[in-house]
Formats: structure tokens, C-alpha cells, sequence
């Protein structure tokens, strides 16, 4: 068999999640498919699949293989529509991760306008509030808030996004509202556990910048959590202005100390550092940065 076409069917496999799946997709029986994975196996010498399992899950070799199959594969299609066209085409699949509520609110409302003007192009979002290895969960790009920890990986900054610190009336009227950042030391504040310095927050005020250690009796992995739990009136939250647009809006929260801002968090696009931007994942980077450029609550770097 042509071994361009098993790794498109391993792909598919692989993306599909079953045999059978991918068996009707292209018109073959599930027996066919099985055996065209197993004589891919013979000749790689080693397993993909983990067959014990229930589930349809890869070996260590069949996840490093399936990455690349995909690489491999797309620069085939690529080859041939630039010997074509003379450029690189926009089209394929593109695999994005990022954190749930920023993923939500930010990537997946743009993705109509991204797919209008690139329609070649098909978007798997892969939503996350845990930084998932960019290689092992097999992302194309990922967008990550705040400072990049992993120095080994591509980073292009795409925005900043603003914050404020955040509290319910019903809070405020049962403990009052600080006047200045060190005030926070008496209040209960809720933090987003998946920054690095998360229970320090830090405001800049006349030039000069001040760090306040905070404490409360909840933090989560979530920022759509610590929001309902402001809204709540559990406690004060120092969070991004869109997660709270619509709130400050209606007037289900109230911006405190606006006088001290805090600092923004960056915003960047990563790749793995062993694989290379496609056009797609350049257009994608770039439909995004120029999308935060006109979002108030986002600005560039």
C-alpha cells in the first residue's frame, strides 16, 4: 500500500477515533481498515494503537508518528498547490488550544469571520485550562495568557489583555470597597490559580508600581468560576475586562481601585519549536492580532 495514503488513513483514524468511523468515510469495510493499520505497523516495526484498552488511544511512538504523519502530509498538499499557484495555500486543518473561557469568548466568537475569508480552512478548538503539551495534544498553535514559562517554544505576542479588579454590590455592601491596593490584605479575594504569580497582584500608580499579596477561602483553574463566584458575592476578583464586559455593563459588578490599573497580561501565539508555521497558522495569527487591535478590552503589545 502507498505509504502517503496509510498515513492519511492513521491520520484519520487517529482524528475520528475509531476504525469504523473512518470505514464509512471512504467507503472501506472496518476489517479493511484494521488491516491497513496493522501492515502500517509491520512496516514501522511497532505498535500505534494501545489495543488492550477500551478506548482508542495511541502508544508514545503512534502519538510522535501522528504528528509527523500530519506535518508530512500537509506539506505534500502545500508542495503541490505552490508548484500550482506559486504560493502557499491557505487551507487544511488547523488545530488551536487555549483556555476555556478566553477560547470561548475570544477565539470562537471570531472564528466566523477567520473561516469566511480563509473557507479552505477546517478549525479544531481544543479548550483547556490547563497549558497542554503542545506536542503530545498534537496543536498546531496555541494562545496563551501571561508570561510564557517554556522559553524553548515559538512565541509571537498578539495583544495584551486589560484587567481590573472586580466586586458585586452585595459584597461591597456587606465589607466595603479598598482605597488603595494594600487594602486587599483585608478582603477576600478570589484567585485564578493558573498564572504563575497568581496571589500577587500588581497596579501601577504616578509611574510606580506596587505588589499586594492576597488571600481568600476559594481559587480555581476556571476564569468563568471565579467569575459567578464575584457575582455571587463570595469575594473580589482581579480578572480580564472581557470576562466582565457585560456585568459592568448591567451593572452586576463595579470596578475597583481605577486608579491604580493593573498590570495587563500578554497575549501570545505559540508553536512547537520543531515545526513549521504553516500559512494557515500565520493567517490564523494574524486574523487574530489584528482582531485584538480594535477590541478595547484587548490591545496590542
Amino acid at each position: 500500500m502507498d505509504i502517503l495514503e496509510s498515513m492519511a488513513i492513521f491520520v484519520r483514524v487517529v482524528e475520528r477515533g475509531s476504525f469504523s468511523a473512518v470505514a464509512r468515510e471512504i467507503g472501506l469495510s472496518q476489517p479493511t481498515i484494521s488491516k491497513q493499520i496493522s501492515s502500517l505497523e509491520k512496516r514501522l516495526g511497532g505498535r500505534l494503537f494501545a489495543r488492550s484498552t477500551r478506548q482508542l488511544s495511541m502508544t508514545d511512538e503512534g502519538q510522535r508518528y501522528y504528528q509527523q504523519c500530519r506535518e508530512i502530509l500537509g506539506a505534500v498538499e502545500n508542495a503541490e498547490h505552490t508548484f500550482q499557484s506559486g504560493q502557499e495555500r491557505i487551507a487544511g486543518s488547523l488545530r488551536v488550544a487555549s483556555s476555556g473561557s478566553f477560547g470561548r469568548i475570544q477565539i470562537a466568537s471570531r472564528l466566523r469571520g477567520f473561516l469566511e475569508l480563509y473557507p479552505e480552512v477546517s478549525v479544531d478548538l481544543q479548550l483547556n485550562d490547563e497549558n497542554v503539551d503542545l506536542v503530545s495534544s498534537g496543536a498546531d498553535v496555541a494562545i496563551r495568557i501571561g508570561e510564557l514559562k517554556d522559553s524553548s517554544l515559538i512565541a509571537r505576542q498578539i495583544g495584551l489583555t486589560r484587567r481590573s479588579v472586580f466586586a458585586a454590590p452585595t459584597y461591597l455592601e456587606r465589607f466595603g470597597s479598598p482605597s488603595k491596593p494594600k487594602d486587599l490584605a483585608d478582603h477576600n479575594c478570589l484567585v485564578f490559580n493558573q498564572l504563575e504569580h497568581f496571589a500577587s497582584w500588581r497596579f501601577e500608580h504616578k509611574g510606580k508600581w506596587e505588589s499586594v499579596q492576597v488571600s481568600g477561602n476559594v481559587r480555581s483553574n476556571n476564569s468563568e468560576a471565579v467569575r459567578q463566584m464575584v457575582l455571587d458575592g463570595l469575594g473580589i476578583s482581579l480578572s480580564p475586562l472581557w470576562l466582565f464586559r457585560q456585568d459592568l455593563l448591567e451593572g452586576r459588578v463595579m470596578v475597583l481601585l481605577e486608579s491604580h490599573p493593573p498590570a495587563p497580561l500578554p497575549i501570545h501565539a505559540v508553536s512547537p519549536p520543531d515545526r513549521k508555521q504553516s500559512a494557515r497558522v500565520r493567517a490564523f495569527t494574524d486574523y487574530l492580532r489584528d482582531a485584538f487591535a480594535a477590541d478595547t478590552d484587548i490591545c496590542m503589545g
